[in-house]
């Protein structure tokens, strides 16, 4: 008999607590389980099990070998499960989450030449703006746009997540241009109201990296959804600081201008996550693949617009 089904006779019988219990489980008799166990301490040298007649237990040896032989077989049984999926197409249901302005921005339009490159796979979508726990809620995987830390989850990457000021045309020609981030005080500024941090907008100069926290003063607009903010600012209802895949058309089009374009607000990335496993289920890896294809290829669509590298000058105010 190879090594391998050694060991994993050897594990049954410690499991199972006998030789009669681990030959039912393993469907062989409970001779050959004895001379296969007897076979194995002679190979090693040494005694694995302490056999009486009421039961059986593990020598000091036994319990280290057991500890390894667990170990091995995991890891035997990993091994075979991954070149397995490799080789399976991906099917079932893949249960993904999303953010909601973003999901139906960006991965909606993705969702169906995927599916049309996997057609075993169903896709159950939950747009939601609250962070979803993976594995207490049943997702296979979530799209976050988020500062990325330390994580018990699997993460990749996809695209960075630019944060720019903007405001209408119209709304800069009637209240002028803030020449600094000390002006916002004096502009109507549209707040993004789950932020933690109140009436207040954290910025990046660009070119130095240097951080500067702004008080705001008036906020005319408040909001928990970047999408009523847009619109607000399309309206000239004021200021507005948001991420570049809520405004990069309306740059680009002009109908929104960037505002104090040398800063920016803290930029965030745009990743996958899903739970830690032996292996990653095909589904999933799939994906994940095809995901890092449609926007892991450097600029993200939403940002392929000259427009967003500068703001209106000063002179047009």
């Amino acid at each position: 008999m190879d090594r391998l089904s050694a060991l994993e006779i050897f594990v049954t019988v410690v499991s199972e607590g006998s030789f009669s219990a681990a030959a039912r489980s393993l469907g062989m008799s409970k001779s050959a389980v004895s001379k296969h166990i007897a076979a194995l301490e002679d190979r090693l040298g040494v005694r694995l099990l302490n056999r009486t007649t009421r039961r059986l237990s593990l020598t000091d040896a036994g319990a280290l070998y057991c500890e390894r032989a667990n170990r091995l077989i995991a890891e035997a049984e990993d091994a075979e499960a991954e070149v397995s999926q490799l080789s399976s197409a991906p099917k079932g249901v893949l249960r993904l989450s999303a953010p909601l302005s973003f999901g139906i921005r960006h991965l909606g339009p993705l969702l169906p030449a995927f599916l049309a490159q996997n057609p075993g796979l169903t896709i159950d979508l939950k747009l939601d703006d609250r962070l979803v726990d993976l594995v207490q809620d049943g997702f296979d995987i979530a799209l976050r746009v988020t500062t990325l830390t330390d994580s018990s989850l699997m993460v990749r990457r996809l695209c960075p997540s630019r944060v720019v000021m903007v405001a209408s045309p119209d709304y800069l020609a009637e209240r002028g241009i803030p020449a600094e981030p000390a002006d916002l005080k004096e502009h109507a500024c549209l707040v993004y109201s789950n932020q933690t941090y109140g009436l207040e907008w954290r910025l990046v100069e660009a070119a130095s990296g240097d951080k500067l926290t702004v008080r705001l003063g008036d906020s005319r607009v408040r909001a928990n959804n970047g999408d009523i903010l847009r619109f607000a600012a399309l309206q000239g209802q004021g200021i507005a600081i948001l991420p570049t895949f809520f405004v990069g058309e309306d740059i680009s089009s002009q109908r929104l201008v960037r505002v104090l374009p040398g800063w920016e607000g803290v930029s965030n990335d745009v990743c996958l996550v899903w739970p830690h496993a032996r292996y990653t289920p095909a589904k999933v890896r799939a994906f994940v693949d095809y995901m890092v294809k449609a926007l892991g290829g450097g600029t993200p669509p939403w940002e392929d617009c000259p427009s967003l590298s500068r703001g209106l000058p000063p002179s047009q105010g």
